[in-house]
């Protein structure tokens, strides 16, 4: 049986969300993991994380929105994915994102919200069971 590469993972802080300990913690524990991240920063636009996500052949991007701007941040990033022939790559999330916004970002193609209290045990196994190797055979 081949070797398979870790896992690729970019990961994002859309829009003019300045709060970013969140995100670097995610970052630490699927690097800690054994996958490859890519944290982009602040400040970062749709285009600016699709972008890296192709250039850094991720296999998924996990956005960090804060903002409030979360449908709107999701959304755009979907259709760049779409736009450049990649929805290969799994696009979840997490952040203060309303219950009532998870089954609509679902329907855009999100597919994960991590919200409050989620442990980075949890993001872990499930950025291992539904990325990469493990989504196609589940598809």
């Amino acid at each position: 049986m081949p070797a398979t590469s870790p896992l690729r993972v970019v990961v994002a802080k859309p829009g003019l969300d300045g709060h970013d300990r969140g995100a670097k913690v995610v970052a630490r524990a699927l690097r800690d993991a054994g996958m490859e991240v890519i944290y982009t920063g602040l400040h970062q636009t749709p285009e600016q994380i699709v972008e890296t996500a192709i250039a850094e052949d991720a296999d998924a991007i996990g956005l960090s929105v804060l903002s409030g701007a979360h449908m709107t941040l999701f959304k755009r990033v979907r259709e760049l994915l779409t736009e450049r022939d990649a929805d290969d790559i799994v696009v979840f999330g997490g952040g203060i994102i309303p219950d009532a916004d998870l089954q609509p970002l679902a329907e855009l193609g999100v597919h994960k919200i991590f919200t409050p209290g989620a442990t980075t045990t949890e993001i872990v196994e499930w950025v291992r069971a539904n990325v990469g190797d493990a989504s196609a055979s589940t598809a």
